[in-house]
C-alpha cells in the first residue's frame, strides 16, 4: 500500500470516528461537553494501545495510530479548556 493511500485511510477513519463520537456525546447525555471529552479521552487510550500492539513508529512517514491519538488529545484539552471556561 503506497504511503499516500495509507494516510488518506487514517484521515477518513479519523473523520468517521469523530462523527460517531459526536453522534453518541450529543444523544447520550445532557451534557454534550464532558461526553464528548470523555470519549476523546477513551480514543486517545484506544488508538495508543492499536499503535503499540501494531508496533507502530511514532515518527512514520505516514499516519498512523499515534498521530491520531495526538489529535484526539489536542481536541480532548481543547473541549476541556472550553468546558472550564463556560461552567
Amino acid at each position: 500500500m503506497t504511503t499516500n493511500v495509507k494516510s488518506v485511510q487514517v484521515a477518513a477513519r479519523f473523520v468517521l470516528r469523530i462523527l460517531i463520537l459526536v453522534s453518541f456525546a450529543a444523544f447520550g447525555n445532557p451534557d454534550f461537553g464532558r461526553s464528548f471529552a470523555a470519549l476523546l479521552l477513551l480514543s486517545v487510550v484506544l488508538c495508543v494501545v492499536t499503535g503499540i500492539k501494531r508496533h507502530e513508529s511514532m515518527f512514520a512517514r505516514t499516519l498512523t495510530h499515534w498521530d491520531e491519538a495526538a489529535a484526539y488529545a489536542l481536541l480532548y484539552a481543547l473541549t476541556a479548556t472550553i468546558n472550564q471556561a463556560w461552567s
